[in-house]
């Protein structure tokens, strides 16, 4: 069975550049939010978009040694090479987001933490909600998270999940900004929202101060 690791990192990289007069060329690629699968090796074989499109990874050095079985929430670069009954797709880089299963609160065994950050963007796509944080640090490792604080529903039977995010700073300098990526995985609730229900996401921010976004389920 396939199973979901979201807190590792990882970079896969491939020379993309060819070089003539010093002019770059650079083939036909998208940058996007995707689940990567793995076989029963560990190696990178399937790449599956937020709209439920599979492609087939074109095999290559610098696929394998992963966990076997495992779905891998990335960020990755890759090129569409085929459409039809076997889409096939080459994959060129991926880094892992930082994607756990919201906690509740009232299971949260340490102190919250909501230490601030600056939205870029914040969307809805497939079964997660993104987000890429603009952080400011120096060299203290952040921790990241999403924590549930309750799910309410209102007198017209439509439920709001209320989530936050967690970030610990462990006191570091502000020195420059760094961006993050992050995906709250939504399947963990399908069978308690509905088509219609919300969520609002809150989220300690710099220049709003605790401020939320909400989303259509």
């Amino acid at each position: 069975m396939t199973r979901r690791v979201f807190l590792h990192l990882f970079l896969l990289c491939l020379l993309l550049t060819a070089c003539k007069e010093e002019t770059y060329v650079y083939p036909d690629v998208l940058t996007e939010f995707i689940d990567l699968q793995t076989d029963e090796s560990g190696t990178i074989t399937r790449l599956i978009t937020d709209n439920g499109k599979h492609y087939a990874v074109q095999p290559r050095e610098g696929l394998n040694g992963l966990h076997a079985d495992t779905i891998y929430r990335t960020v990755s670069i890759y090129q569409p090479l085929s459409e039809g009954e076997k889409p096939e797709a080459k994959l060129y880089s991926s880094h892992i987001t930082v994607s756990p299963y919201p906690v509740k609160a009232t299971e949260w065994k340490d102190s919250i933490h909501t230490d601030p950050v600056d939205i870029q963007s914040i969307w809805r796509s497939g079964k997660y909600l993104n987000l890429i944080v603009e952080v400011k640090r120096k060299d203290q490792p952040h921790t990241f998270h999403f924590i549930e604080d309750s799910i309410s529903t209102d007198t017209q039977g439509i439920r709001t999940l209320y989530l936050r995010l967690y970030h610990n700073s462990k006191q570091d300098y502000e020195a420059f900004t760094d961006l993050t990526y992050l995906s709250v995985p939504l399947q963990h609730y399908r069978d308690t929202l509905c088509t219609g229900d919300k969520i609002r996401f809150r989220i300690h921010t710099y220049k709003e101060g605790q401020t939320y976004r909400e989303f259509t389920y």
